[in-house]
């Protein structure tokens, strides 16, 4: 269980995908104190977008905020200049340090997805683009169907 009160921990598959067998985080570049962005969408699509990279071992380190109405996704320092990606937003996070022991970058809120438990130091943006549109259209189909 998360802070959030969301179970990430089961692993899922598809006919596409074969999980890795050990679960555990691949190595990753270690996480410096350094400035990011932060790529936010509502917390209903975000999730979406967690399971499918978490999938894909494609998962950055993820935010919520307190009210848990929105996810955050940590993305290379430079993302916010070119994301246009409708129904989301991307910012530069202040310039706090990204390892858990410091706390999560924005105030209000915590980790869904731990830097320590993250598949990636960040999330790379095309991958997040491509994971956050499967998800919106995977939410369309659901709501179709009620």
């Amino acid at each position: 269980m998360t802070e959030a009160g969301v179970d990430i921990s089961s692993a899922r598959t598809t006919a596409g995908h074969r999980p890795r067998q050990d679960h555990s985080p691949s190595p990753r570049p270690a996480l410096d104190a350094g400035p990011c962005d932060l790529v936010t969408v509502p917390v209903r699509q975000g999730l979406e977008a967690v399971d499918i990279l978490r999938l894909r071992d494609g998962v950055g380190p993820v935010l919520h905020d307190g009210d848990c109405d929105t996810l955050g996704f940590l993305v290379p320092p430079g993302t916010a200049a070119g994301w246009d990606l409708p129904g989301s937003a991307c910012t530069r996070a202040p310039a706090r340090g990204r390892g858990s022991a410091d706390g999560p970058p924005l105030t209000g809120g915590g980790w869904l997805v731990a830097p320590e438990a993250a598949f990636a130091a960040a999330t790379d943006p095309a991958v997040l683009r491509a994971a956050l549109g499967e998800a919106a259209r995977t939410i369309e189909a659901v709501d179709r169907c009620r």
